[in-house]
């Protein structure tokens, strides 16, 4: 009998209608989202911003806080990890189409590599992230594509892997990244914009998101947002979401696999992340049975799922391209309780350091606002 998994799935909307909506709204054609006919889209991705975390900082987002409902939650979809979420965004494609599967990955040579800065001429950005971007359909319309983010990310490869076809605006503080946006705003022309927040996401790996340096960058966020919103003329909208939530993960609550020798049998390769492991088995392993080992392990606390299961229910979205498959884990371990798995042979102690996390199923890391303002409100 198949394990009862959770759906990656569950809201009309999700991540992935974002910015195709907004496209279709600059031509006045019917979306997803049902934005009407403007001139002008910004879309604000706060990295790390969950719903219920919104929700339980309420007092402190006095702008944000009281738009969220139920018809303003939707689903980031999975993994919760900001490789795959903001490549779902940028394409309005899932996982399994767009390739980008986990934070950390096998990749083509074989080769554990690191999504967001593991890009060489082996992971080229150009063909192992397989979508269009609605940045380059854009500019084929004539829409001018903009994506606003911090200076380090200009040409990188995950850049050039889930922003390409637009002009990149490299600016330090979230202030002035704001102050970039309301400028590019007010010039004529239909123009689609991306306006990334990082700092919630940075503070939450660091201190959590329930700490007051999160609370404090929340306010601030809020501020921005209405002093942007004030500063949008007609036919001028923007759209609040994120890539995720966030999930504090107390160091009690660090599992250290490899004191359980049974869970490492007939597995070659752990990767994943703290939150979803991707585990890669020895030639001729039976992905069933290593999986029934680490159900019998851990199914109290986590969802054990081999690829096929998970495929199957949609984790990775409708389908699952034959080029992509092979990048999933023959078996996936996501976490559903406050935990993290580590592997405790590690000298380094890689990640132990952060509270905040993501990547798995739980509604903290899947729900996220989408938010609206100005012309799309």
């Amino acid at each position: 009998m198949p394990p009862m998994l959770p759906a990656a799935f569950t809201t009309r909307a999700s991540l992935a209608t974002v910015l195709p909506s907004s496209l279709a709204a600059l031509s006045g054609e019917t979306n997803d989202l049902g934005l009407p006919a403007m001139e002008h889209v910004v879309v604000i991705v706060v990295d790390g911003l969950g719903a219920a975390a919104l929700r339980a900082r309420a007092g402190h987002a006095r702008t944000l806080a009281p738009l969220l409902g139920k018809a303003t939650t939707i689903d980031s979809g999975f993994p919760t990890t900001t490789a795959a979420a903001l490549a779902t965004l940028t394409t309005g494609t899932t996982p399994g189409e767009h390739g980008l599967v986990g934070y950390r990955v096998r990749d083509g040579a074989g080769r554990l590599t690191n999504q967001l800065t593991g890009w060489d001429e082996r992971m080229d950005p150009a063909s192992w992230q397989r979508s269009r971007t609605v940045f380059e359909a854009a500019a084929e319309r004539g829409v001018t594509p903009r994506a606003i983010a911090l200076p380090k990310f200009a040409g990188t490869g995950f850049t050039a892997a889930v922003l390409r076809g637009a002009e990149f605006v490299g600016v330090q503080s979230m202030a002035d990244r704001f102050a970039a946006a309301a400028d590019v705003v007010a010039t004529a022309g239909p123009g689609l914009t991306y306006l990334y927040v990082a700092e919630l996401d940075q503070l939450a790996h660091a201190r959590g998101w329930e700490s007051p340096d999160w609370t404090t960058a929340l306010e601030t966020l809020d501020a921005l947002v209405v002093a942007f919103a004030r500063r949008l003329g007609p036919g001028r909208g923007a759209l609040l979401t994120a890539d995720h939530g966030v999930v504090d993960v107390p160091e009690s609550g660090h599992i250290l696999y490899d004191t359980a020798p049974e869970l490492l049998q007939d597995v070659a390769d752990i990767a994943g992340e703290p939150r979803l492991l991707h585990l890669y088995l020895e030639d001729g392993a039976s992905p069933a049975a290593v999986a029934e080992r680490w159900r019998d392990a851990e199914g109290d606390r986590s969802w054990v799922a081999t690829r096929a299961e998970a495929v199957d229910a949609g984790w990775f979205g409708e389908r699952v391209a034959p080029e992509v498959a092979p990048r999933i884990g023959d078996v996936l371990v996501a976490a559903r309780k406050r935990i993290a798995y580590y592997d405790g042979r590690d000298p380094q102690r890689t990640g132990r350091n952060m509270v905040g996390q993501h990547g798995s199923l739980t509604p903290e890391e899947t729900r996220v606002p989408l938010l609206r303002f100005g012309a799309a409100a």
